[in-house]
This record gives structure tokens, sequence and C-alpha cells, in this order.
């Protein structure tokens, strides 16, 4: 439960991370979405399979002790969590390093000297890894009066927090902690040596003590021996899971907890140390032949290699046989705890409750489609989209891409264009109204934008042309679903749109979620009825909020995406419908099937490896979500 151990998703679900369109990793694992990764994995463009992998370290409480150690420490373990996104040269590697430190302070200037001297004139440059770049932080310290007018002073230890950075070929070969079921595999630790150092570890800041010498990195050849070994090691590796805070031990768990695999962990016969200990590492699943190869290898270049653990058929984690054993929703729950409290703060208790009993259930994500999975279009005629946008809208580029794929010729229309007349609409076949934070969200998700068309004759003579143009269609994805939901009584058979409001905890929401495509006319989505699948979110006011019963009543027929449970029912349960809305309803269409607005964003998800988590059979292609622009194609022609 210590912060620097503990489960971080309180703060995760609050932050946009699929913007763009080109996050292929980010902090969430697994079908049960837990921040678990090593890395981040941006893919360079939205074609090609090319990207960069991103990680950080820092092992700051090292610093109290011994301010070298942790330099080097947090250098290491900046590069034990990169390599997980397919990094191919140790050499690719760059650093950013942030210095923070009391400057004037005799004590903590000397240990920033020999931090910078550890890591900037030793361990990088035998490790042939350049820092082109860096910040300080030099004033960490306060200085104060207390009530019986004595001098007061606190000074933050010496801190260095890396961020690693290297281009990957293929974004595809990144490796995760999830665990894949099997009874011949086995996890294997690699690290520099046998040292099994306490102190300063998160046991010792959660017990007190002293606990003797801390970790460090005391040979730098065997730490460049390493990394090159799992260089060569990622092609085999079926799961990947630094050592860090917490040691071995946490490690392995959160390895479980992401995959919902049991583990019989073999601890050897100091299990304290062995099990919690923050030497630098990495735990690898691999079958048994490629684990026996590595340990050959391991042991020719003077590393350390062991068998931690194997997978079990059930749930629970059992260390040394009898010595200790527990289900994984008990372990997970108190992993958790931290976060939830944070999070029932900040914002319900009921929606921390909400999040704390999924720990007990199976909400795994899955996909069922009940279309052929779709590939892009190439060559042909391609008719004109509108891809429109306002001042504070930021996806409008992914959704051209989606569009372009589709066969379409997408155009960036500004809302500037139109108000100024320099553009009109009546050259578009299709209207895609994107997603972000229109004038800042500050009058209301949507609603500011909508009133720019509402109240300018101009503008307002242009979309209602276009809408009543008969082979039109038209979209409206987050801001823009609010925003269209804003001028539905200019559009033909729309009357039953709802407003969308904050969501029901009152917080931002950004998730990968399971939907389900009912029945409707939406002409984008009907090629998808009956499927179900992950989509993207991230909305602060997404609850449809309808004017009274007979409006809901109206707006059945036309329900086109709805948050579901595993079963497959429309749920209200927080977090998978993450804003409270009745039965899930997520999206509508007009009643003639034109017209389709909702809140998630499928046009973020560019490519199957987009999703956090997808089948592996979706591995290296095109996105499902291609199948709604594809449609959008097909009823064009």
């Amino acid at each position: 439960q210590l912060p620097a151990v503990a489960s971080k998703k309180f703060l995760i679900t609050i932050g946009d991370r699929s913007v763009g369109g080109l996050t292929v990793r980010d902090q969430m694992v697994g079908p049960w979405q837990l921040p678990v990764a090593d890395c981040a994995v941006t893919a360079a463009g939205y074609a090609g399979q090319a990207g960069e992998a991103m990680a950080m370290g820092e092992r700051t409480p090292v610093a109290v002790q011994h301010p070298a150690a942790a330099a080097r420490l947090a250098v290491a373990e900046s590069l034990t969590n990169v390599l997980a996104g397919g990094v191919q040269r140790l050499s690719d590697v760059r650093l950013s390093c942030n210095w923070m430190a009391a400057a004037g302070d005799e004590e903590q200037s000397r240990a920033l000297l020999e931090g910078v001297e550890a890591v900037g004139r030793e361990l990088c440059p035998a490790l042939g890894i350049a820092i082109p770049v860096g910040k300080d932080s030099l004033s960490m310290q306060s200085r104060w009066q207390d009530a019986q007018g004595q001098d007061r002073e606190i000074v933050s230890p010496m801190s260095l927090i890396v961020s690693a950075f290297a281009p990957v070929p293929d974004v595809a070969a990144q490796r995760t902690p999830e665990l894949q079921a099997g009874s011949d595999t086995v996890l294997l630790a690699l690290r520099c040596d046998g040292q099994r150092r306490l102190g300063a570890s998160a046991l010792e800041q959660v017990f007190g003590g002293d606990y003797g010498a801390t970790a460090d990195v005391d040979k730098t050849q065997a730490l460049k021996a390493l990394l090159e070994l799992l260089i060569q090691a990622r092609a085999q590796a079926l799961a990947w899971h630094d050592i860090g805070d917490g040691g071995l031990i946490v490690s392995l768990l959160e390895m479980s907890f992401c995959s919902r695999i049991g583990l019989d962990i073999d601890a050897g016969n100091q299990p304290v140390a062995e099990l919690f200990a923050e030497e630098i590492g990495v735990v690898l699943q691999l079958a048994e032949s490629d684990a026996q190869a590595l340990l050959g290898r391991s042991q020719e270049l003077g590393l350390d290699a062991r068998i931690v653990a194997r997978p079990r058929a059930d749930e629970r984690i059992c260390i040394n046989a009898d010595l200790y054993s527990a289900q994984r929703a008990e372990l997970e729950a108190l992993w958790s705890r931290t976060s939830l409290s944070m999070q029932a703060l900040r914002d319900t208790p009921e929606a921390a409750a909400a999040e704390a009993q999924l720990i007990q259930e199976d909400h795994r994500l899955e996909a069922d489609l009940r279309f052929d999975y779709p590939a892009p279009i190439v060559g042909g005629a391609r008719p004109r989209v509108a891809i429109l946008r306002e001042q504070g809208v930021n996806g409008q580029v992914e959704m051209a891409w989606m569009f372009h794929q589709a066969g379409f010729e997408a155009v960036d229309v500004h809302m500037h264009d139109i108000l100024s007349g320099r553009r009109g609409l009546g050259e578009f076949i299709g209207l895609a109204a994107c997603g972000g934070f229109s004038y800042g969200d500050v009058l209301g998700a949507g609603r500011g934008w909508a009133a720019t068309i509402l109240h300018n004759p101009l503008a307002q003579a242009e979309f209602s042309a276009f809408f009543a143009r008969p082979e039109t269609f038209t979209l409206g994805v987050c801001n823009g679903c609010q925003m269209l939901a804003q001028l539905r009584d200019m559009i033909p058979g729309a009357s039953h749109w709802p407003d969308f409001e904050p969501n029901a905890h009152g917080r931002f929401e950004a998730r990968l979620n399971m939907v389900q495509i009912p029945e409707s006319p939406s002409i984008l989505l009907r090629d998808m009825v009956g499927s179900r699948l992950p989509v993207v979110l991230a909305h602060g006011e997404g609850r449809a909020q309808f004017r009274d019963a007979a409006q809901r009543a109206q707006a059945e027929p036309y329900v086109s995406m709805r948050y579901v449970n595993r079963e497959g029912a429309p749920t209200e349960q927080f977090p998978l419908n993450p804003n409270g809305s009745p039965a899930g309803i997520t999206g509508l269409c007009s009643e003639d099937g034109r017209a389709t607005i909702m809140m998630p964003h499928p046009e973020r998800l560019t490519r199957a490896e987009s999703f956090s988590w997808h089948p592996p059979e979706w591995a290296g292609k095109a996105s499902p979500w291609l199948q709604m622009f594809l449609s959008a194609r097909r009823w064009v022609d």
C-alpha cells in the first residue's frame, strides 16, 4: 500500500491517453486494464510500424543514504523499462535527466555532484548512451520561523528522474507484464549479480529500522551485458516486467493481477531478501526450453538468473509451497486500497466502491465481431468529407485518417472558414464533428461550439442546408456529439437526442470500455449490429440526459451504441459505464440514420495495436472500428 508500490489507477483514468490516435502502449495492461506497463509506445505515423518507446526511472529514497547509487539506479531502471518497448540497440536510447536538489546546502550540493559524476562521467559513457537534454530544480528547500520564533528548515534529498527515449522499428514488438496461460512456461528473473540489499527499500520505508546497504549498480559491464541479453531475449519473452519499487514480489504480483493467473513462487533460502530487494533486473515469462537456454547464456556472462515462479491453473499465489499463500483478489485489493482511498476523496465514495467491486468480478474486455474483419480501401474515387473543428478541438487528424482509409477525401474545415464565408458545406457529402475541448468547455461541453452556429445566420444557413440534403451523412464524436445534440432541432429526425451532462461522479474519465452495437438505422453502424468490442473514451460530460420519459421512449429505436457488461447486457455500473447514462446509452442516430452521434472515440483506434488490449488474432491488422467508416463509404455509393 506504499504509494510508490501501490496501484496508481486513480491518476491514470483522469488523463486523456488516446488523443491523436498514435498511442500504442499506455499504462493499462491486459483485459482487466491495470496500470502496470513498463513503458509507453507511440507510433511515428498512421501508416507503417515504426514508432518510439519512452520510460522513466527514479530511486529517490536511496539518495538519502547513497546519492551516486540512486542516480545509477534511476538510469538503469529507465533502461530495463524502455527495452520492453522493442528497442533494437542500446545505443539508440537517449536520456533526459531531471535533477532536483537543495542548492546552497553543503551536504546536498555534494550529493548532487556525486550523482552527476556517477551517471554523466561514468555510467552513461560506459554504456554508450547520451544525455542530450535535461533540466534542474535546485531550490528544493524551505526556511521559515515557527510560532515560537525558532528558525526552521526542510530540505528535500537530491533526486534524479530519468526519462529514456528510443526509436522502435515495430510498435507491435513490445512486451507487457501480462502473463500468458500455459503450464509449460516459467518466470525467469535476470539480474546483474546475486546481491540482495534492502537499504532504503520499500520494505524498510514501511517497517522502519536500518536494513543496511542500498541496492546499486556495482559493475557497469554487468549491467551492459544484462541489457544486451534482454534485447536478444525479447523475441522469446511472452511477458516482461522490471524489478523496481517493492522488489521481485511486487513484479510477480503485478504480473498475476493484470492476467489473473496464479503463481507458485520459489523465493529460495532467504525469501525476504530475495523477494524485497530492489536490485536492477527483469522478470521474463518464457517457454521452459527458452528459459533453460537463457539460463545457460546468463551463466556464461556472469549474470544472476534463476527461475522464480511457475503459473498456476487457479488464481492463488503461493510462496515456497507452504510458507505463504493468498488469493489473487485478496492481494490485489490491498494493492488497490491506496488508489481507491484517494479516488473516494476526489470523486465519490460510491465510485470508488464500484471500482473496488470489479476486483472480485470477471469484467474482462472481450470482442465478438459480427462482421468480416475490415481492410482499408486503396484507389478509386474519393468522396469529400469535411473534418470539422473549432478552437480547442484536438481529434481532427485521426478522424481524417480513418475516413481516408475508408476511401474518402478528408478535408480540414475550421469553423472560422464557415463563419467568415470562405468555405461552405455544399461541396461535401459527409461531415464529421471531432472531439476535444471546444472553448475549453468553459461554456459547457459542446455548447459554446453550437452557439457559434445557432447565433450566426451564415453558419446556421450552411448547416441547415447540409443536414437537409438527403445524400449527406453526419458524425459527431465526443465534443462533436455534444455540439450536434444542441443542434438537434436543425437535424431532420433528431428531436429525441438528449443533452450530455457532467458524468455522474463529476470527474473526467479516460478508459477502454466495452460497447455493443444494437440494431438501429445508423448508416455508419448498421453493418456492425450485434457486435461487442472495446472502444476508448475520454470525456467529463457524457451522461445522456433526456428531457422526460417521453423523449427517452422516443429515442429507444435510435440508440446505436451502449456500454455493456461482460454478459452483453446494458449497464449503468461504474466504471463499465463511466458517466451514468441510462441503460448504457452512449450513441444515437437520427430517424433516417444519416446522422450519428457518440461519446466514445472509435476514430482514435487507428490500428489493432491502438487498443491497450486486443485479442491476439487482431495483431498487425487495421482497427475493427474501420468498419464504421467503410459502412459510410458503402452508403455513399
